[in-house]
């Protein structure tokens, strides 16, 4: 009655140029080009081919698939089956982190309305698969493994999913914001989206305000918004009204960022002039009196906590952190600090995903 599921008309190349006039990017963390990993799927020879949507929302302060699925959850099956047809799938996933039970019953009840009402069906169908909670199966070729009955753990890349994804097939995997973009894109034209955000980073990103915020909550607005609008103009500072000391941006293995920064457009650009990444649009803010070594010991603790422990550098480097960041907690000399770079810089360059 609102338009939803009326845009099926576009042949499938028509709407992966859509998708490229766009701009449309991975709103999970990585930005890579919707329209291209689209384009690689379907020019690849192989049948059948998968639709996949991360719903392993797992970085602190994110709420958004949540609110989405929850809320609307035709619009996620809607933008799954004009992926579907643009590459040419018969079948989607929606793989939905097990700490969120009231999207599980949302979604299973719209999968089966959908399925009553003639949308999905053997043309193409969407069936719930419900994760066991590790963080890592955030990670794409992690939760394929975790898809296929498997220990989620990180597979070797190339070659990339959209050419041998899920059980050896082509499989676009999208995030749950990307793929409910989708509609209104195909609704309204590739320019009408372009022409949000500042370009490259084009159209709207769901940003999540949480931590010590007077105002908390889900505020999508066009990229390009600084940091600083965000906390301030948006969330009202800090809810008890003492100084910000640092923002962490990007979920537990993002970016803790300072008023410095504020001036910063929250653009995947800009942010990583400053070694940051938007992730999944978290922001959590911390005043004057948080203890940043703790946030850095705690940082470590949960990528030992997560790691799938495939890599080496990840697996041990992180318990290796922890350790560190307890000895610099209790007085350690300047080595330790050294030592710590030392180990950052193996993590960051020698590990397999963006865990490390």
């Amino acid at each position: 009655a609102h338009g939803g599921f009326g845009h099926t008309e576009l042949e499938p190349q028509a709407n992966i140029d859509v998708i490229t006039t766009a701009g449309l990017r991975g709103d999970g963390g990585a930005g890579f080009p919707a329209g291209r990993k689209w384009q690689t799927a379907a020019v690849t020879a192989a049948d059948p081919k998968y639709v996949v949507a991360n719903a392993e929302e797992g970085d602190s302060g994110t709420c958004a698939d949540r609110r989405l699925m929850e809320g609307d959850p035709f619009l996620l099956i809607e933008g799954m089956m004009l992926t579907g047809r643009a590459i040419g799938a018969t079948h989607g996933v929606i793989y939905l982190r097990s700490e969120y039970p009231v999207a599980a019953v949302v979604l299973t009840r719209a999968i089966g309305i959908a399925r009553e009402a003639g949308l999905l069906g053997e043309a193409f169908d969407v069936e719930l698969f419900v994760g066991a909670g590790a963080y890592i199966c955030g990670e794409a070729t992690s939760l394929l493994e975790s898809l296929e009955g498997k220990r989620g753990e990180i597979r070797v890349k190339p070659p990339p999913m959209a050419v041998r994804g899920l059980y050896g097939k082509p499989t676009v995997v999208n995030n749950v914001l990307t793929l409910c973009a989708v509609p209104w894109i195909v609704r309204n034209s590739g320019a009408a989206y372009a022409s949000l955000g500042v370009a490259p980073s084009t159209g709207t990103m769901p940003f999540q305000l949480g931590g010590n915020i007077k105002r908390g909550g889900l505020y999508e607005l066009e990229f390009g918004v600084t940091l600083g609008e965000l906390v301030e103009k948006w969330g009202g500072g800090t809810r008890n009204g003492r100084p910000v000391k640092a923002v962490q941006v990007g979920g537990p293995l993002g970016a803790y960022l300072t008023p410095g920064h504020f001036d910063v457009p929250m653009t995947y650009e800009a942010l990583r002039e400053v070694d940051a990444e938007i992730g999944h649009g978290g922001v959590v803010v911390f005043d004057d009196t948080v203890d940043m070594a703790e946030q850095a010991r705690y940082a470590f603790e949960f990528c030992a906590e997560e790691s799938c422990g495939k890599c080496t550098p990840c697996r041990i480097g992180s318990v290796r952190g922890v350790e560190l960041m307890e000895q610099i907690q209790g007085g350690a000399g300047a080595d330790r600090f050294v030592l710590l770079d030392d180990l950052c810089t193996v993590l960051e360059d020698a590990s397999m995903c963006a865990m490390g």
